[in-house]
């Protein structure tokens, strides 16, 4: 299912609120579709501009540079994601069910556009599988987190690792495990997909292997011990 939502993202990733305008969503929309076609690095402004016919000066008075406009895409799937988990979650009761439910979320692909101004869910999805790293594996991380500028990751961590202590209260590293669940579900579908000998996969339904990659992981860790 798609659903047309809007969030408020951190005020430190832009100059100008894209949400706010027409054409700030234009930019934040067709951004996601070059990055997901040329890759990050290849990426600019510049390119931007061109595909949808504006200068670079335009691009530049809503962000300040091409990190900080991952960055806002990357905060909008995060919190994409964790109304898609409560979404989800809403009618369960049971904290199996609800785990499994989280794994087929993180495994999953996300619908395609619908709209004119509705980001490509799909693209946004493989963009956080194979870029998603780059916007904190850098020198400055520490600089760049004091603007709380992950926080929406965060809570979505917070609320898996809650679940997981529901599953098991005297489970001892419920946050960690979280982050691990989602990292692996990057890097295994990234790996599966680009460099299988990585990995264990051995079908070419890559998503069925990384899910069930990730319940082995999840269970065998969280286990009630007797």
């Amino acid at each position: 299912m798609d659903f047309q939502v809007s969030f408020n993202v951190n005020n430190k990733l832009f100059v100008k609120d894209p949400d706010n305008t027409d054409l700030g969503r234009q930019i934040v929309k067709n951004a996601i579709d070059l990055i997901y076609t040329l890759g990050f690095e290849q990426f600019t402004f510049k390119k931007l501009a061109i595909e949808i016919q504006t200068t670079e000066a335009t691009i530049y008075r809503y962000f300040e540079n091409k990190h900080k406009l991952l960055l806002y895409i990357l905060n909008w799937y995060w919190s994409y994601m964790e109304f898609l988990v409560m979404f989800k979650l809403q009618n369960l009761d049971n904290p199996e069910i609800k785990l499994i439910a989280v794994i087929d979320l993180l495994t999953s692909d996300l619908p395609d556009t619908s709209g004119k101004f509705d980001y490509n869910k799909k693209y946004l999805n493989q963009i956080v599988i194979s870029e998603s790293s780059k916007a904190y594996l850098v020198k400055d991380i520490s600089e760049i987190n004091k603007d709380e500028v992950f926080k929406p990751y965060k809570d979505l961590c917070s609320k898996i690792a809650d679940l997981i202590a529901e599953y098991n209260p005297k489970y001892q590293f419920p946050k960690s495990l979280t982050t691990t669940l989602i990292e692996s579900s990057h890097q295994q579908q990234f790996f599966a997909d680009n460099l299988p000998k990585l990995t264990d996969v051995n079908s070419n339904n890559h998503q069925d292997f990384v899910r069930l990659f990730l319940k082995e992981l999840l269970f065998s860790s969280i286990v009630k011990k007797v």
